[in-house]
C-alpha cells in the first residue's frame, strides 16, 4: 500500500466554509464521509458529480505542501512531531474574503485581496517539511509532463516535487475539475451564487491529510493549531 501525505489548509470542521466546500464536492475530508451535493440550477446531478470527481479525491482544501511519500528515515510520528513544533511557532494568517474565479479550466476560491503574508506562510510550509518528502519517481515526474511547463516551473518540480511553489504559488481552493469551455460561465455563476455571504476566515491551523492508496481519498488526520507558543 502506497501512503501519501499532504499539508493543506482546511477550514475548521463545522465552519460555514467547511460545510460549503464539503457539500459542494460531496465529500467531507474531516470525517471521510460522502455528503449530498446541493442543487445547481441548469447543472444536472450527473454533470455535477462528474465535474467534482477530481477535487473530491483530495477534499476541500488549499495546498500548502503538495502530496508526497515519506522517505526512508522518516515516519508519520516524526512528521506529526515536526508539524506540531512548526505550527506552534507560526502565527495565524488572515485569509479574508474569498471569491470564485476561473483558473484555466476550473473554478476555485481565491483571496479577494492578495497577501504577502499568505505567500510567505505557504513558502515556509514547503521548505520546512522537505526532509519528509521522498524524491519523485520517474513515473510521478512524467505524470506532471515537465516538458510542457515553463522552465522555471519544471525546475521547481525537480527541486521541490511540485511546480506551483514560491513565486509560482497562488492560494486557491478548488471547486471543480476541468470544465468544458461552453459550461464554464454557468458553473462560475452558479458557484458565485452558492458561496455568496460566506464569512471571512483565518488560517489558524495546518491540516495533515493521509491517502491510504492511489484509489483512496485524502482524509484529515491532524489539525495543528498555529501560534500556540507565541
Amino acid at each position: 500500500m502506497q501512503i501519501r501525505y499532504a499539508l493543506y489548509f482546511t477550514p475548521p470542521p463545522g465552519h460555514p466554509l467547511s460545510e460549503f466546500g464539503s457539500a459542494l464536492l460531496g465529500y467531507d475530508c474531516n470525517t471521510g464521509e460522502l455528503r449530498p451535493q446541493p442543487a445547481l440550477p441548469g447543472i444536472d446531478t450527473e454533470e455535477q458529480h462528474r465535474f467534482t470527481e477530481d477535487p473530491r479525491r483530495y477534499g476541500f482544501h488549499a495546498t500548502l505542501k503538495a502530496p508526497f511519500r515519506l522517505p526512508e528515515g522518516s515516519s508519520e510520528v516524526a512528521l506529526r512531531r515536526d508539524l506540531t513544533a512548526f505550527a506552534s511557532q507560526t502565527p495565524p494568517v488572515e485569509l479574508g474574503a474569498l471569491v470564485p474565479v476561473l483558473l484555466g479550466r476550473f473554478v476555485a476560491l481565491v483571496p479577494a485581496v492578495p497577501s504577502t503574508a499568505l505567500a510567505l506562510f505557504a513558502a515556509e510550509c514547503v521548505a520546512a517539511f522537505e526532509a519528509h518528502r521522498a524524491p519523485l519517481t520517474e513515473a510521478e515526474r512524467a505524470r506532471r509532463d515537465p516538458d510542457a511547463m515553463p522552465r522555471r516551473q519544471a525546475a521547481l518540480l525537480d527541486r521541490w516535487g511540485y511546480p506551483y511553489v514560491f513565486e509560482e504559488f497562488r492560494f486557491h481552493m478548488t471547486l471543480t475539475g476541468a470544465l468544458r469551455e461552453e459550461r464554464r460561465a454557468l458553473w462560475l455563476e452558479r458557484l458565485a451564487q452558492l458561496c455568496d455571504g460566506l464569512p471571512l476566515v483565518m488560517i489558524d491551523a495546518i491540516s495533515l491529510l493521509r491517502q491510504d492508496g492511489p484509489d483512496r481519498r485524502f482524509r484529515v488526520i491532524e489539525r495543528a493549531a498555529l501560534g500556540t507558543l507565541l
